[in-house]
């Protein structure tokens, strides 16, 4: 017998062990990759889908009116509520994310939004209960507020804490496409529950795709059920010296708040021009003679891009750094601004859709790598609590005050698109400075301190 065989025997085995682990690593990130976009997928799903049943529903039979206008603005009304109480739930499941853990908060935040959302499905309306009514759509809204709120953060760090640093904006790139996905499943569900007849429609009818969000909740609970805690979160718990007395992670971060203030304001820019692409462009567009269909088809177009460039340019930012990639979408945004109205102003709806897909391209360029660089920006004691925050305070100015703000400035200025070329090229333009003041975090250690 050869001598050497045992040897050689005794060395192999650790190098399969080896292999054992590294496959159980990789089979728990594709986990945790599908968990958080399922999760993703299921609040914003719950969470857009409001935003069209208030143009379409919720006016007439929660705000009854005299006047249609009066019932619609109303309904819009209560769409605020989500996006401040957005915030409150970053802060909230931040603070408990970075003491108890990640996944816990995300099992909360997903239960949370499916049984509000399942609750709105069955809620009397104006006409059943009165005033009762709207107060508890008001109330509802909130808490899908503060679930969505807390959901961004916990499903980015779980994805981003378990990856590989070299790929970290690949594998957030999967989870980034739950928006657009969300988004297109809540528009075919209202698509096909509006071929009812309008009698159906108004009693029963919209109820239904609310209701599905009990059936979304039980399948994304049981995928979140299985996934691992974020080895990250637990190095640092044990770590911690037993008996500690932690600051609150928000203390932590208000004491030097440049960090906050740069994770909030790169995101602007690419939440502005979303709210004004996806949202405002409905109002705007038919205002200058488009139909709606029209609109809404250009739109669909719009949502493919994302689906499409969402992931690659995630990834795209592991090899050439995550400010590369959103600087060039933010300069572009400021040089398209004053094109893209220019080219809807045509009446094409070929050259419409053109030029919103090239500007959706440049929001996907700014968003895309926001998961894995507001990630790579924070400490982990506080980096829940940190990204969340940043995220959802950049949605709230962005995209929360954009519309209503693009509105009042087309008003002023008698139909004028140039506040809204402003208005995208002002936001881009705080993206920029902001990402210029950050280190480039590509590929930073998540268990060492923050930039």
């Amino acid at each position: 017998m050869n001598p050497q065989q045992p040897r050689q025997i005794t060395e192999a085995a650790p190098s399969r062990d080896e292999s054992a682990r590294a496959a159980s690593r990789h089979a728990q990130l594709r986990k945790v990759a599908l968990s958080s976009l399922l999760g993703t997928v299921i609040e914003y799903y719950d969470f857009l889908l409001y935003s069209t049943m208030a143009a379409l529903v919720f006016g007439r039979l929660f705000f009854p009116s005299s006047n249609p206008a009066v019932s619609t603005i109303a309904a819009f009304g209560t769409l605020a509520a989500g996006y401040v109480a957005r915030p409150l739930g970053g802060l909230l499941f931040g603070h408990f994310g970075d003491r108890l853990g990640r996944k816990s908060m995300l099992m909360v935040t997903m239960m949370l939004m499916g049984v509000a959302s399942f609750l709105i499905g069955v809620l009397p309306t104006y006409g059943s209960i009165g005033v009762l009514a709207p107060v508890l759509l008001v109330a509802l809204r909130v808490v899908q507020g503060i679930a969505v709120g807390g959901e961004w953060g916990g499903a980015a760090l779980m994805v981003a804490e378990h990856a590989d640093a070299r790929r970290r904006g690949t594998w957030t790139g999967i989870m980034q496409l739950g928006s657009p996905i969300g988004m297109l499943f809540s528009t075919l569900a209202v698509t096909l529950v509006s071929l009812l007849p309008d009698g159906s429609f108004y009693s029963w009818g919209w109820r239904l795709p609310f209701l599905v969000s009990a059936v979304l909740l039980l399948i994304g609970l049981y995928v979140r059920v299985s996934v691992a805690e974020s080895p990250v979160f637990e190095e640092a718990a044990e770590k911690a010296k037993p008996g500690a007395q932690a600051k609150a992670p928000v203390l932590q971060i208000l004491r030097e708040p440049r960090l906050l203030i740069l994770a909030c304001a790169v995101g602007i820019g690419p939440f502005a021009l979303t709210a004004l692409i996806n949202s405002q462009i409905i109002a705007y567009a038919t205002g200058i003679g488009y139909g709606q269909a029209e609109v809404m088809r250009a739109l669909l177009f719009t949502s493919v891009v994302s689906l499409i460039c969402i992931p690659l340019l995630s990834a795209l930012s592991d090899r050439v750094g995550r400010r590369a990639v959103s600087l060039v979408g933010a300069v572009g945004a400021v040089l398209f601004a004053l094109p893209l109205y220019a080219l809807i102003n045509t009446g094409s709806l070929v050259v419409m859709i053109a030029g919103l897909m090239f500007a959706q391209l440049l929001q996907n360029l700014m968003y895309a790598p926001l998961a894995p660089l507001l990630s790579e920006m924070f400490g982990t004691g506080v980096r829940y609590t940190g990204v969340s925050l940043g995220y959802q305070l950049a949605s709230l100015i962005g995209a929360g005050f954009t519309p209503l703000i693009a509105s009042s400035l087309l008003a002023m200025s008698e139909g004028s698109s140039l506040p809204l070329s402003v208005i995208i090229a002002v936001t881009a333009v705080v993206t920029i400075v902001a990402m210029c003041q950050i280190v480039e975090p590509r590929g930073r250690d998540l268990t060492t301190d923050p930039l």
